[in-house]
């Protein structure tokens, strides 16, 4: 029969020991010994005031080639590309004008700006609001101070319903328009200092990976590796953003499983992972096999490394960006995948812009009609998944040059050597 129940006594003496008996070994195998790496980032400088007085001056640029008299951004990623205010979104509106002359406007909360202008980056006109007043009203105020209200005004794809239709309302009449081609002409083309800032994050997740590789061992889950990935990262200076990690079958589907997944001999393990320094992003994904790989896993592998050359190849100035994934799509094709998005195959675009968002407009699919140039970021995964067995993806990403497509980071030669 089973043990009695342990009295109160007992319970307590018990408890003082733990502590001593377990704790420890949570604590050291929670943290590895990362003291052999050191942050990439130091003296890295910051994106200064010259540099978003430039990206506001191309935008206007930009706006008065379009004919829209101002630009409405929300809080996110790009209203911090233009401003430097780094800020979540929520109920509260905070956002900035940008009009087609002059000097940009933010909108904001009474009692927040203060934590705004800790980091408005450019000189601007800050008008705020009260809990009981309406922030659109001031939006559409200071487009009448600069005589902008009968103008087109544009609006960033993010900005949510309730300030479109908030402004509406405040500005009867108004022609409300995309701001796409303005903010998308202006973040769609990087300059030298943001694909360095790229870069660094790249670099930062290659160092990462080849920590981590080494120190993956049998027995461990996906969540063991990925914790792995993402100390290295933080210690070598990157903010991580996602690591994900899939073993076995899992690998067959590119985002994965939520069943039990642990590193075993002969197991495919595909990991997809990136960073962020100052704001701007690495995307890298990289497929092993831990122990012997199988004939038919380097094969795949193989064809994998071999598309992504394709679309290296296809990716030339004034080319479509949807013709860089027809040209993969015709060489899985022409040797047994598919076709189209049909698996075994290439399910997913071949790959999709990155910056400031790991996923940015344009992306290399079907269909899209935007042509390269110069300053353009991708990244390039065109990976093979076949469903019950496995998948595999290799990605690594590039910037357009006037010479042609260069890699932040160069894809792996062979499946034994993935970090080369």
């Amino acid at each position: 029969m089973p043990d009695a129940k342990p009295n109160r006594r007992q319970l307590i003496a018990a408890a003082a020991v733990l502590p001593m008996l377990t704790i420890p070994r949570i604590v050291r195998a929670a943290e590895p010994d990362l003291s052999g790496l050191s942050d990439m980032t130091k003296g890295m400088a910051p994106t200064g005031q010259a540099e978003r007085n430039q990206r506001i001056a191309r935008a206007q640029s930009l706006m008065k080639a379009q004919g829209i008299g101002a630009v409405l951004v929300e809080a996110g990623s790009s209203l911090t590309y233009f401003t430097g205010v780094r800020w979540g979104r929520s109920e509260r509106l905070t956002c900035v004008v940008i009009p087609v002359e002059g000097t940009p406007c933010i909108v904001t909360p009474f009692f927040e700006e203060p934590s705004v202008r800790e980091t408005l980056g450019i000189t601007a006109d800050v008008r705020v609001w009260q809990e009981d007043e309406d922030p659109l009203a001031l939006v559409a105020g200071f487009l009448r101070d600069r005589k902008l209200s009968a103008q087109p005004i544009g609006i960033e794809e993010t900005v949510r319903y309730f300030a479109v239709n908030g402004l509406a309302r405040a500005l009867p009449g108004a022609r409300i328009v995309s701001a796409n081609p303005v903010v998308r002409g202006c973040r769609g083309i990087k300059t030298a200092a943001e694909i360095a800032l790229m870069q660094l994050a790249t670099d930062v997740t290659i160092a990462a990976y080849r920590w981590t590789y080494p120190r993956i061992e049998k027995g461990m889950t996906n969540g063991n590796v990925g914790a792995l990935m993402n100390a290295a990262t933080r210690q070598l200076g990157g903010s991580p953003e996602f690591a994900l990690v899939l073993i076995g079958e899992a690998a067959a589907y590119p985002h994965g499983s939520k069943k039990p997944q642990v590193v075993a001999d002969g197991q495919i393990v595909l990991m997809d992972c990136g960073c962020t320094v100052q704001g701007y992003q690495s995307d890298v994904s990289r497929t092993f096999v831990f122990g012997s790989a199988t004939a038919r896993q380097r094969i795949v592998w193989d064809q994998v490394a071999r598309g992504q050359q394709v679309a290296f190849a296809a990716a030339r100035i004034g080319a479509t960006a949807g013709s860089v994934d027809d040209a993969v799509r015709r060489y899985y094709a022409s040797i047994g995948y598919g076709p189209d998005y049909k698996l075994p195959g290439l399910s997913h675009r071949t790959g999709h812009g990155i910056g400031m968002d790991g996923h940015e407009p344009v992306n290399l699919v079907r269909g899209e009609t935007t042509r390269l140039a110069a300053g353009m970021c991708f990244s390039n995964e065109p990976g093979l998944y076949i469903p019950g067995g496995f998948g595999v993806r290799l990605e690594d990403c590039f910037h357009m040059t006037d010479a042609g497509p260069q890699w932040f980071s160069r894809p792996p030669s062979s499946i034994d050597a993935p970090f080369g």
